[in-house]
């Protein structure tokens, strides 16, 4: 007698082990998770930007009237953080054991296909009710490595806003040396 598989759905385990090797069973619908920015960074980077936006606004405005918003974001838009890409992925691994993990950020459409044979590194997430994170995939069907790479806080923050931050921070180490010395 067979089991109704909708009843009584097959236990997922949580691997243990760093590397796992199995097949594929199933890629589930993504979905979307925003990254923690963490405050104390995010408030120093934006600070010492701040002060290379003001200084470059004040000569501005005497070269030309006024200067426009541009496309700068908020503090409050930049704490929020960028949302990634997760799909969950369940494989059997080479002791039948089916096994969910997480990709974060985006892979390409035809890189896993169901019953490719992978290995697997994974890490353990602070949260222990999530699955482990896939860190990088060898498709030992096809050869292909695969390295999905979620957006980091830096990579949120943007070149532009890191470049003024360098900018107010030079800034503001040169008018602190200018008044000790004097």
């Amino acid at each position: 007698m067979a089991l109704d598989r909708e009843l009584f759905p097959e236990p997922i385990a949580r691997p243990q082990g760093p590397i796992v090797t199995g097949h594929v069973v199933q890629l589930l619908g993504g979905y979307s998770r925003e990254v923690k920015v963490g405050q104390p960074a995010l408030v120093a980077v934006f600070a010492t930007a701040t002060v290379a936006r003001l200084i470059v606004a004040a000569i501005l405005s005497v070269l030309r009237a006024g200067t426009g918003r541009g496309g700068r974001r908020s503090f409050k838009e930049l704490k929020k953080g960028p949302e990634f890409l997760v799909t969950p992925l369940r494989l059997r691994d080479r002791y039948g054991t089916l096994c969910e993990l997480e990709i974060h950020g985006h892979l390409p459409q035809t890189a896993l296909e169901p019953a490719d044979h992978i290995q697997v590194t994974v890490r353990h997430q602070k949260d222990p009710d999530l699955a482990p994170r896939v860190e990088r995939i060898v498709n030992l069907t096809t050869g292909q490595l695969l390295t999905p790479h979620p957006p980091t806080m830096w990579s949120h923050l943007g070149p532009a806003l890191l470049l003024q931050a360098t900018t107010g921070l030079a800034l503001l180490t040169t008018a602190a040396a200018c008044t000790l010395t004097t």
